[in-house]
């Protein structure tokens, strides 16, 4: 059986890391794309100290309020029409105004005073050139909006936060920090900033301002290059994890799999798995990629190589090394979680945390711990 099993202690855990990271920010813990693959539902019942959720789409801050979410949602690409900015005040969801439409929309339509909508979430294009007004184009959308009746918040997204040595974030910085200076001394001193992802949060500390906006950081994955999850006393949040369906021995010289990439060098004892690329798990991984088969009796863990391509349904693994009373059909074999982290995972496949755990498929049962 193919199973995620998903550990909200965990995400508590880690929301309170940021917490002790950013004492003196407000948290807007991101829970797009399902909760970056850990199920919304699952999620936000251990987000319950943060101070609000942000997410992607409509339908994703709708799908929050229909869970029972009171408090802030944070809509971080905004309304996509004058219909959805229309269901936002309906909802209480507080947007983000990045270009003018949206502009045009928020003052054609201004929410009721005590409306969560009436906080706008004002992006400034400090150099990750994506979504965001330039220096200009934000002071006059401030001034516009603040005479209208909105509270604002100054947000911005950094481009390199991962890295803390990239020059381009000594830029965004000041940017950032110049633009909020004038709004507050020109339109209102009660603006707000926002200027740190997860990474941010970590590396910069002196620029948490009112509000960080974590997510990765959240199902313990590490969002900077130069410490590891562990290091950031993070856990992770998810165990992925399948079971042995077969098991042979293959013969010195013959190959396993689609394109017979790997090839015996003697008799080795293999091991079928059933999960693959058709569950979420990555097709390319290099050769060091490896899981863990589990001894149900002790509970110990057993590293074990991936050989040959992943197929949509099925991983070979060499056994060799596994006492055979351990390596049993129905044995539970972890593809990550405590061992293989999933940061491992993406190294070996060339990728990020991220998309590893946004593109899990429904096929793999769902439980809680």
């Amino acid at each position: 059986m193919r199973t995620l099993t998903i550990k909200p202690t965990a995400i508590t855990h880690n929301l309170n890391q940021v917490k002790k990271m950013a004492p003196q920010a407000k948290v807007l813990a991101m829970v797009k794309s399902n909760a970056y693959g850990h199920g919304v539902a699952a999620v936000l019942p251990a987000l319950q100290q943060a101070d609000g959720i942000g997410v992607a789409t409509f339908i994703e801050a709708l799908e929050a309020r229909q869970l029972g979410w009171k408090k802030t949602i944070g809509l971080v690409e905004g309304a996509f029409t004058a219909d959805e900015w229309q269901q936002a005040i309906e909802h209480d969801v507080s947007c983000v105004i990045h270009h003018e439409p949206q502009l045009e929309w928020a003052l054609d339509n201004i929410p009721p005073a005590n409306s969560a909508t009436r906080v706008v979430w004002l992006k400034y294009n400090t150099g990750m050139n994506r979504l965001g007004f330039n220096a200009e184009g934000v002071m006059t959308a401030a001034k516009r909006l603040h005479e209208a009746g909105y509270q604002l918040i100054l947000a911005t997204h950094f481009a390199n936060a991962d890295n803390r040595t990239h020059p381009l974030n000594a830029k965004q910085i000041q940017r950032f920090t110049d633009v909020l200076t004038i709004l507050r001394e020109t339109i209102s001193a009660d603006i707000q900033g926002s200027l740190c992802n997860s990474a941010g949060t970590v590396n910069f500390s002196e620029h948490h301002h009112e509000w960080v906006r974590p997510g990765i950081i959240l199902y313990g994955s590490s969002p900077v290059i130069d410490k590891s999850a562990h290091e950031l006393d993070l856990q992770p949040a998810m165990n992925f994890s399948a079971q042995i369906i077969a098991l042979q021995t293959v013969s010195a010289n013959d190959s396993i799999g689609y394109g017979s990439r790997w090839t015996a060098q003697q008799d080795t004892k293999t091991a079928l798995v059933s999960v693959g690329y058709g569950d979420g798990y990555p097709r390319v991984v290099t050769g060091d990629a490896y899981v863990t088969v589990i001894d149900t009796d002790s509970n110990q863990g057993y590293r074990c190589s991936v050989i040959g391509r992943v197929a949509m349904d099925m991983v070979v693994i060499d056994v060799s090394t596994v006492p055979e009373d351990v390596v049993l059909l129905d044995s539970k074999v972890m593809l990550w979680g405590d061992a293989p982290h999933i940061d491992e995972v993406a190294v070996h496949a060339d990728t990020i945390s991220y998309e590893l755990l946004c593109r899990l498929t429904m096929r793999p049962k769902r439980i809680q711990a």
